[in-house]
């Protein structure tokens, strides 16, 4: 038998619930709003940041300082709950301000649109471009055009002026591209002494040359002035340099993986432009990329009449003047 009162109640109880799902709708929709939804502006893309060390807190209140989320605890709570810490990845990430905290917590654990790339001492050109290959996910082909690039034309720019540095570098760019950001950072590094070398009638061919010799021949900046004060030695009395890393040069990479191995009696005597034992004067090119501290070495040689040098078990120098000299410290500090 239907009853009145028992009908009301159940209406009742339905008009509750439906109360109850729109007032927590409304709620979830404000708190959205509030916390989770776009800071609005613009749709232009910006970059934003990610260390090369991640921390999530920091990331989430530089996010929120540069206005691409409104909560720095809300898109906390996202990541804790939605992804893991080691999704967010070092590097540069494009968002606009008109994406919600989703939106953006995807995005910065996704896939980088910038690579954070360091690129360590006095590396060779095929060096520099290993770790381009891996940071940016070229393939051979790409690989093969960087190792290349400028090889026939523009050949001052073929080696020695991919500058060690840290680099923040768009994933989508071409080798070319990539040279020139790296040629324009050598630029900006090389100016300051760029007047130096033009008032010694020194090119800054010839400078970068020398620079890489000493960045590869020096136990480190406290000797590479007398080293470039003995290469210049050698270059004014046509003396051949006789200096290993051209010769490591010339091998390239070893079975090992190496770069820059030792050099052997057999291997000096190989015909090759870098044989600095066989011809006399600078390799055709700088053997790799220095800083600048060798560069100003180059510059600003020690004075000195030392025309042979070496390094002990710890790395410390000793020059000779003559050749008889030199042999004495062979025998003295390496035997």
């Amino acid at each position: 038998m239907y009853s009145e009162a028992g009908g009301n109640g159940k209406i009742n109880k339905l008009l509750t619930v439906i109360f109850f799902v729109l007032l927590l709708t409304l709620v979830s929709f404000i708190l959205w709003v509030r916390f989770l939804g776009p800071p609005g502006g613009t749709n232009q893309t910006e970059v934003f940041v990610v260390p090369q060390q991640v921390f999530y807190d920091v990331t989430a209140e530089s996010l929120m300082d540069l206005k691409f989320i409104k909560s720095a605890k809300a898109f906390t709570f996202l990541l804790d709950n939605f992804t893991k810490p080691a999704e967010i990845k070092p590097g540069g990430y494009k968002l606009s301000r008109n994406m919600n905290a989703w939106q953006v917590m995807k995005k910065i654990t996704g896939e980088i649109d910038l690579a954070w790339i360091t690129i360590s001492f006095c590396p060779r050109k095929e060096q520099v471009g290993e770790k381009l290959a891996t940071a940016l996910k070229w393939d051979k082909d790409k690989l093969d055009a960087w190792n290349n690039l400028y090889k026939n034309d523009n050949p001052e720019y073929f080696e020695g002026v991919y500058y060690p540095d840290t680099y923040l570098i768009p994933v989508d760019e071409t080798p070319v591209q990539v040279a020139q950001r790296f040629i324009g950072h050598f630029n900006e590094k090389f100016a300051p002494f760029t007047d130096g070398f033009v008032a010694k009638d020194i090119k800054w061919t010839t400078g970068l040359k020398i620079a890489s010799l000493i960045a590869r021949e020096a136990g480190g900046v406290r000797d590479m002035k007398i080293i470039s004060g003995v290469i210049w030695n050698r270059l004014d009395t046509d003396m051949r340099l006789q200096i290993d890393s051209t010769m490591q040069y010339t091998l390239g990479k070893r079975e090992d993986g190496s770069w820059w191995g030792p050099v052997s009696l057999k291997e000096k005597k190989n015909e090759s432009p870098y044989n600095t034992y066989l011809h006399e004067g600078l390799p055709p090119t700088p053997i790799c990329s220095p800083n600048i501290d060798a560069i100003d070495a180059a510059l600003n040689p020690q004075e000195t009449d030392c025309l042979y040098y070496l390094h002990d078990s710890a790395k410390e120098i000793h020059c000779a003047i003559t050749y008889e000299g030199h042999l004495s410290n062979i025998k003295i500090y390496l035997k």
